[in-house]
């Protein structure tokens, strides 16, 4: 689509009514791939370009938080070559597009067990993460090493721990409380979840706070995504009547 459509497309947009937080489970990389016949690392690459578009045309068009789920904790399980090549992925991914986050007010945060990570990547990690730490204008998460179970796990125990100490009480414990012990805490849920590549599953990305996001599923395999197709899953957005159970 050339500049001009683009822009076309885009002015339909209300950008008053934008969803805040956009959650996106980027999946087909590996199917594009083979439907080439190449290997499945070329396939990962080239879904890399398409992270870029989207964090791009988020921070354009105003959306405020942006979680990418980009390894989960079941990826651990992938070919060592596989995972060895994500890994490469990512620490180039951090090295190139610092530089543009700090150029374009991108702050960069990671949920999930990180420690996990190898130090070739948690450390350019870390130190994106810090450099960043002041920019206001949106808000990237990397969802790394993420379970969304293991991350309530994670927040229970700590709610049990605290509670044990004295630090809170159990009368206290609520929603807003447990939202609080998340990795997301301070961020507002996601009101948009997107899926590419066809399948219709939530495959444990962030169970507890999609419980009020509007859902999109695409046929579109990652790598092929691409901004008017955003654009327009975003307007079909701005079409739903959001009612959070209530009456109209």
């Amino acid at each position: 689509m050339n500049s001009k459509k683009q822009a076309d497309l885009t002015e339909k947009l209300d950008l008053s009514r934008l969803p805040v937080h956009v959650a996106i489970i980027m999946d087909g990389n590996g199917r594009w791939a083979q439907k080439k016949l190449m290997n499945r690392v070329t396939g990962h690459e080239k879904g890399a370009e398409t992270v870029r578009m989207v964090v791009k045309t988020c921070r354009e068009l105003g959306v405020k938080v942006l979680t990418l789920y980009a390894f989960s904790t079941e990826n651990w399980q992938r070919p060592k070559i596989e995972v060895a090549a994500l890994m490469t992925l990512l620490r180039k991914f951090l090295e190139n597009e610092t530089p543009e986050m700090l150029k374009t007010g991108i702050r960069l945060r990671a949920i999930g067990e990180i420690d996990m990570l190898p130090d070739s990547v948690l450390s350019p990690l870390k130190e994106s993460m810090k450099k960043t730490m002041d920019n206001t204008g949106m808000t990237l998460n990397l969802a790394l090493s993420y379970g969304g179970r293991a991350e309530i796990s994670r927040a229970v125990k700590r709610i049990s721990q605290d509670v044990k100490n004295g630090i809170i009480d159990s009368s206290v414990v609520n929603e807003d409380l447990i939202s609080g012990y998340l990795d997301t805490a301070g961020m507002p849920d996601p009101d948009l979840l997107l899926r590419t590549s066809g399948e219709k599953r939530i495959s444990n990305f962030l169970l507890w706070q999609i419980a009020y996001a509007e859902m999109f599923f695409t046929d579109t395999l990652w790598p092929d995504f691409t901004r008017d197709e955003f654009v327009d899953i975003l307007l079909e957005y701005q079409r739903r009547n959001r009612t959070y159970g209530k009456v109209t």
